[in-house]
């Protein structure tokens, strides 16, 4: 069991890992090793003390050099869910699981906002996770939501799964192909049904569906639904303590400013929190 996972490798996620590798603890980063994706496409950043209009990719560049400077790896994975454990959490990422006594959520903001329907759903028909979920919908017809680029792999294995697969790519050159897959013009509006997903209306109508795959990061409350969220952003103190023991959370994902100092300095904050915590225990 880790003393900690950290979800997320944008700038509060990085900061918080810095920090428990100064403290001497065992973690887990989670994310994309890429790091992220809002950083390398900044044109211009501005605002950051001490590095005055550095390039977006630049930066990322040297956040990365830094983890490895460290010895911290990043685990590619995208978590699907957060489940309790005696001691502590079960992390679910793809078809991997792992435990930790704590957790720190810097997973940022959803660029694609839930859809009407989408979160009453989840596990009634609506997945985020196409290696944990697509074998379930095996020659069925399913209908994917897919955000971005890094999300085609897991649309085309769900083609491999299912008869029939409705896309709605959310970005221009969607790169996915096959005979089964049907791409959609319009954007999806809501998930029907009655106990279970039907169907989906988007903007120019409506198709029936067995299930919806929404390939984006999740919402915090929809990987652990106890955790606190208001107006999308999870409620944390100044210690970056949710409501839940031992979850902490930092960065974009606790509301404005969305802004890399408060980022780097949430995941420090963060980090401490967790040792302090730990501690305690």
């Amino acid at each position: 069991m880790y003393d900690c996972i950290i979800l997320g490798t944008g700038v509060a996620g990085i900061s918080a890992a810095l920090t428990l590798k100064a403290l001497k603890r065992d973690f887990l980063l989670v994310g994309n090793k890429g790091l992220s994706g809002k950083v390398a496409s900044a044109e211009k950043i501005k605002n950051y003390p001490g590095l005055p209009e550095v390039s977006g990719g630049a930066f990322r560049d040297a956040l990365s050099a830094q983890l490895a400077g460290e010895g911290i790896a990043v685990t590619e994975g995208r978590a699907t869910g957060i489940y309790d454990a005696e001691g502590g959490f079960f992390v679910a990422c793809g078809q991997e699981v792992y435990e930790a006594r704590t957790i720190i959520l810097a997973t940022g903001v959803e660029t694609v906002k839930p859809i009407v329907g989408e979160k009453e759903f989840v596990g009634r028909g609506v997945s985020y996770c196409a290696t944990c979920d697509g074998f379930l919908y095996r020659g069925k017809v399913i209908a994917v939501v897919c955000a971005s680029k890094e999300e085609e792999h897991e649309a085309e294995l769900l083609a491999d799964y299912a008869a029939k697969v409705y896309l709605f790519a959310l970005y221009k050159d969607c790169g996915v192909e096959g005979k089964n897959i049907e791409k959609i013009v319009g954007i999806p509006k809501r998930i029907k049904g009655e106990g279970k997903v039907s169907s989906v209306e988007y903007s120019g109508g409506e198709i029936e569906v067995d299930g919806v795959f929404m390939l984006k990061d999740a919402a915090c409350d929809s990987l652990y639904s106890a955790l606190e969220v208001k107006e999308g952003a999870v409620v944390a103190d100044r210690n970056m303590a949710t409501n839940v023991a031992g979850i902490f959370a930092a960065g974009d994902c606790t509301g404005r400013p969305y802004q890399y100092a408060k980022a780097a300095g949430e995941g420090n904050v963060a980090a401490h929190s967790v040792n302090a915590w730990l501690n305690r225990k």
